[in-house]
């Protein structure tokens, strides 16, 4: 992954585009590990082509013995009493949700990833699946990756504690597998509970193939029971989308279409609308999908609290700078142990722009008084999708943009360069 891309946007900053967003990765990625769960009963639809999506979708038909849909390197199943290497990169989602699904399957699993990915706690989630009967050891480093897992899986318990200021994956991993576990599971969430739509989106989802869940204050208890038959339709991508909403806040004027969305989204990340309307972007839906337009607005809101939807941090933090806009930021507790540091990641790439991105116990403040824009900018991704696509509409303020490793997009939108051509943007 070395190959950079160079963004321009010559002329009026007019952004006028229908753009078409893949599926959601966090709805696609569940709906996958549902679907195994249920061996065959529930189906999904409009499938995400997202590089994590695909690693997942291609472990879990190989498990499953089926064919892949993409390409033609399937390997055959391995027999239980054989260790079978299940290698998921740099996929984050991958890692947690596999940790789960495989801790409760028959057979014996070297679950492993990049040397980032080796960086990244998956402890807490392990602990708590060691809890309940799981027989899970860690082969480099206590508490990361890659972890050994052994069945077949042998319930003690049905109580597990998580703590709530995590990943929430790890919470919805171990709730997606709590239908199959022959107690069921309680799972009580000790203290505050960061990310909570994406917990809520794994339950929905559940609930519309059959599974129950009874969520009382703290605690969610799921008892054994049969998925039924259905099928998982994939909304497109809020995440995604976010970006968008970013070409419009920092562009002239804008008006763009995003077909697919809906306003009473599973995603956490469809808080953009609300975020974005703070800088003037409206949102209007209507002919199945959602119209942003761009209209004056003074930007009044200080304080951002993003611990509902964290993936959001770069996109907001990064319009905000361009914007000489003042803000602090909350609930970012989580951006850490993301694919890179990513409160480390947006302090040395806003210095180059000179605003400073200040961390004072667990708050963000944002220091604009030295933005200034240069006639071209490297931003460094540091393996992370993320902050490609939050900085890339920079191009709208800097002449030159160009951005490190063009592959990392992958992961979550693979179409973005060919989107941003296509709604004016000079690539190269």
């Amino acid at each position: 992954m070395s190959k950079n891309v160079l963004l321009s946007f010559t002329g009026n900053k007019q952004i006028d585009t229908e753009i078409k967003l893949t599926g959601s990765k966090s709805e696609c990625n569940r709906a996958l590990v549902i679907s195994a769960l249920s061996k065959g009963s529930v189906s999904v639809e409009n499938l995400s082509v997202a590089a994590d999506t695909v690693t997942l979708n291609k472990v879990l038909n190989e498990l499953g013995g089926k064919s892949l849909e993409f390409g033609s390197d399937s390997q055959p199943s391995t027999p239980n009493s054989q260790l079978k290497t299940v290698d998921i990169g740099p996929a984050g989602t991958a890692m947690r949700f596999l940790t789960a699904f495989l801790a409760i399957q028959d057979g014996k699993f070297f679950l492993t990833g990049t040397e980032r990915m080796k960086q990244r706690p998956i402890g807490i989630l392990v602990e708590a699946l060691k809890s309940i009967g799981g027989n899970i050891s860690y082969e480099e480093n206590e508490g990361f990756p890659p972890l050994q897992i052994l069945g077949p899986f042998k319930q003690t318990s049905k109580n597990v504690k998580i703590k709530g200021d995590i990943s929430s994956q790890y919470i919805s991993a171990l709730l997606m597998i709590a239908p199959s576990l022959p107690l069921g599971l309680t799972l009580e969430i000790e203290g505050e509970l960061t990310s909570k739509p994406y917990v809520e989106m794994t339950l929905t989802m559940l609930e519309q193939v059959g599974i129950r869940n009874d969520w009382n204050e703290n605690t969610i208890t799921i008892e054994p029971q049969t998925f039924n038959s259905a099928k998982l339709y994939v909304e497109p991508d809020w995440s995604a989308a976010s970006y968008w909403y970013s070409i419009a806040a920092l562009a002239d004027e804008a008006s763009i279409f995003l077909p697919g969305l809906n306003g009473y989204s599973l995603q956490g990340d469809s808080k953009i609308t609300e975020i974005m309307a703070n800088f003037g972007i409206t949102s209007q839906f209507k002919n199945g999908g959602v119209y942003l337009k761009k209209e004056p607005k003074q930007i009044e809101r200080k304080i951002f609290d993003l611990k509902e939807c964290p993936d959001l941090a770069q996109t907001i933090v990064v319009i905000c700078a361009a914007l000489g806009h003042d803000a602090t930021f909350t609930g970012l507790e989580t951006l850490k142990i993301k694919e890179t540091n990513r409160v480390l990641a947006l302090q040395t790439e806003l210095a180059k722009i000179g605003v400073k991105f200040i961390e004072k116990n667990l708050s963000y403040k944002l220091d604009c008084s030295g933005l200034h824009f240069p006639e071209k900018i490297t931003i460094s991704t540091y393996e992370d999708h993320r902050m490609a696509m939050a900085f890339a509409p920079l191009a709208l303020k800097i002449k030159q943009v160009e951005i490190e490793e063009k592959q990392v997009v992958e992961k979550s939108y693979p179409y973005f360069w060919d989107d941003l051509e296509k709604a004016g943007f000079s690539i190269a």
